[in-house]
């Protein structure tokens, strides 16, 4: 390579957990070869083959090795690093001469590594310096004045932008940057220190490996994957809806200018001819696409493309605690009286969704799930969403008795619209975003609970209680249903297994992490549908005091239940802070997590002044929270969720406020859009909405075909 005595050209074959191992014998072994020969190697057991061939100058010799590799029926390596030039200076003794003939030999052997660089990974190294104070005589004509020449000319040639539009061969010129910090250790000036070599190896073998292995490190440099089918069809969708709205509103704009109210300039007043013109479904749904595409781009742009670095998270207590006391302090500064006062009011409800999701937001990027305490605590939060689900579903449909098929598909839509175009954009499977697939099909289930016959509604059990009981067995069948897919595995893979349900649910080619998700909150929804039935009957029956300022039981039932939620809240916090196996806490999670959460709720509404009050901020960001936490995968964190996404480098404070600021601003418009889209894509209308349903089970059958048309052309 670099001095001739390098490998010039290796081949290389990389399994997962050899790299090191596969150096140390690499080293050994060559340590012990003659000097200036081709050095074979080969370890089965790796499945790892490398051959050091001699070809110290750019000459016939080197351009015939690469042609042979050329030809469709020789094997090829996968991996190619070449370079020569010090032998070259040092047997020419620097002449200028020898610097043009290197041009020309690199000019002939230039298409070659470009063919090659089509089915390997070609690498051109340039030539690292030399510590010419150390240099012996018959090495002094090697320069770096020399060396600079030979590595510019070689620049120029292999990656020239006349020849191609882009170089295939790749520059690696790592190894420069390396020896220009430790060439002063070289015994003799020429040759590198053996840890710089190393480094040079591992670096290289890194650059392999990544894109085979994909490590979870997120500042990994993996190459960027290749558009699929499903891919260039949703491009080509949104670049014709913002087409589409373009022209609408320069006609919709024409328009406009031709009945703008003209002046009558005798009497100074306008002349109103026009009444405003309501804006049309039509335009609505061509303006949503095209910003949602606009937003995808910048979606893909973020965490597809190679345009914005990523960077590792590295887990303090400081960078976990500092922004959690921040926004505590927002929350309490901004707050508003409620407009009504009762327990899980909507304003509640939102401003709870709204910390629990800054907490999360925080918890994410700061790689607090590496501290054990943390993590437990946020397992709390996001079953209380779930809790919520259970609370929130389970109320509606008892006190409307709304079982019609509009509210269950303006539900659906609304937690499912951007996971699915994510899915198709950022070209990852629904599980990824295991959070929508969970709440959708607990929805699911209570619906499907309430729904079945007998249909039992608060307006029906209040003129009987015998109803009541009725609801008590469905609730307790489900709780056996629960019971029973968690603690049977196989029954519940089965069930989740069959297609098209594996589309949805696998993950990685099997759905054990959605039977993992699923089960770690199993009983949540069940208890949020059970403390909704519990209070709604108190309520009914006239026992709880709701009055702004009053408090929810008489005093001395609520000191005592605010005694005892106290004690079971920090009970509950002591045992996850001195948990120590994450494996017990969480098959311990499920049955415990409702504490907590029932908790919070009493201290909360408990006292008559807690509950007449809210946080308008927080609020404020439970009313976008699914988007938010939608949205951090990829435009907030990135390398899908791994690391954070840097879009200004440098500066990570900076980084932080703006990649935040447009975040939030892009959930926020998110949320807008899936409103708008809602309203005219889920019409209220039974047979205009059948027949939208109709397509869109057309439209999710199209994507399961170029779903299985990809799988097969990766395979």
């Amino acid at each position: 390579m670099a001095r001739g005595e390098k490998w010039s050209i290796r081949k290389f074959r990389i399994v997962e957990g050899v790299a090191h191992e596969f150096m140390m014998k690499i080293c050994l072994y060559v340590s012990t070869w003659p000097v200036h020969e081709n050095i074979p190697f080969e370890d089965k057991i790796a499945s790892v083959k490398v051959d050091f061939l001699w070809h110290p100058e750019v000459n016939g010799s080197m351009k015939q090795c690469i042609k042979v590799w050329t030809e469709d029926s020789v094997a090829k390596p996968h991996v190619i690093v070449a370079g020569a030039a010090t032998w070259s200076i040092k047997i020419h003794n620097g002449s200028s001469e020898a610097l043009s003939q290197y041009r020309m030999n690199i000019t002939s052997i230039a298409p070659l590594l470009e063919k090659l660089a089509k089915t390997s990974d070609v690498y051109w190294v340039l030539q690292d310096p030399v510590y010419e104070d150390l240099l012996s005589e018959n090495r002094k004509m090697i320069t770096n004045e020399k060396i600079d020449a030979y590595n510019e000319a070689a620049v120029s040639i292999l990656n020239s932008s006349t020849r191609n539009s882009k170089s295939n061969v790749k520059m690696f010129s790592v190894s420069k940057l390396i020896a220009q910090e430790t060439i002063m250790e070289s015994l003799d000036g020429l040759h590198l220190p053996e840890s710089s070599r190393e480094t040079s190896a591992m670096i290289l073998m890194n650059v392999y490996c990544n894109k085979i292995l994909k490590p979870i490190d997120g500042s990994c440099c993996q190459p960027r994957p290749p558009l699929t089918l499903m891919q260039k069809l949703a491009a080509c969708f949104f670049t014709l809806s913002i087409i589409g709205y373009l022209i609408f509103y320069i006609i919709h704009r024409n328009a406009h200018r031709k009945n703008k109210p003209c002046t009558d300039l005798e009497g100074g007043e306008e002349k109103k001819n026009i009444m405003n013109i309501p804006v049309s479904p039509l335009e609505i749904l061509l303006q949503s696409f095209c910003k949602l595409g606009l937003i995808m781009a910048y979606f893909y742009m973020c965490d597809r493309a190679d345009l914005f670095m990523k960077e590792n998270k590295f887990y303090t207590h400081s960078s976990f605690f500092i922004p959690i006391i921040y926004i505590l302090v927002l929350g309490v500064f901004y707050n508003e009286n409620t407009k009504e006062t009762k327990v899980l009011n909507r304003e509640q409800t939102d401003e709870w969704k709204g910390w629990m999701q800054l907490v999360i937001l925080i918890y994410h990027i700061s790689g607090a799930s590496t501290f054990l305490p943390v993590y437990m605590h946020i397992r709390v939060l996001v079953a209380a969403y779930l809790f919520q689900t259970g609370y929130g579903h389970f109320s509606y449909f008892w006190i409307k008795g709304d079982f019609g098929i509009y509210r269950v598909c303006q539900v659906l839509f609304r937690l499912n619209f951007l996971v699915v175009v994510l899915c198709i954009v950022m070209d990852r499977p629904y599980q990824f975003y295991y959070f929508v697939p969970l709440v959708t099909v607990w929805f699911m289930v209570i619906y499907v609970t309430l729904a079945l016959w007998p249909q039992i509604i608060q307006k029906k059990a209040n003129g009987n209680c015998f109803w009541h009981f009725g609801l008590l067995l469905k609730l307790a069948f489900l709780l056996f249903c629960i019971c029973f897919l968690a603690y049977s595995q196989g029954a519940f893979e089965k069930i989740f297994s069959l297609w098209p349900l594996s589309k949805c649910f696998e993950l990685k080619g099997n759905v054990y992490e959605w039977w993992f998700r699923w089960r770690l909150d199993r009983y949540v929804v069940f208890h949020g549908m059970l403390f909704a039935f519990i209070y709604l009957t108190l309520q009914r029956r006239q026992v709880l005091s709701e009055g702004k300022g009053e408090p929810l039981f008489s005093n001395k039932v609520s000191n005592f239940l605010l005694f005892i939620s106290v004690v079971s809240f920090l009970t509950y916090s002591i045992w996850a802070s001195s948990c120590k196996n994450k494996a017990e806490c969480n098959e311990l999670h499920p049955s415990v997590s409702v504490v907590q959460i029932l908790a919070f709720i009493l201290i909360r509404n408990i006292p008559g002044y807690a509950r007449s009050v809210y946080s308008s901020f927080f609020a404020w960001f439970g009313k976008i929270s699914l988007e938010l936490f939608i949205c951090q995968y990829h435009i907030w964190l990135a390398a899908d969720t791994r690391g954070i996404l840097v879009l200004i480098p440098g500066n990570p404070m900076l980084n932080i406020i703006v990649s935040t600021f447009i975040f939030v601003c892009v959930a926020h418009e998110i949320s807008q859009i899936t409103n708008n889209l809602a309203q005219i894509i889920i019409p209220k209308d039974n047979l205009s909405l059948l027949k939208r349903l109709a397509c869109i089970a057309a439209f999710f059958c199209g994507l399961l075909i170029l779903s299985s048309v990809q799988d097969k052309s990766r395979h």
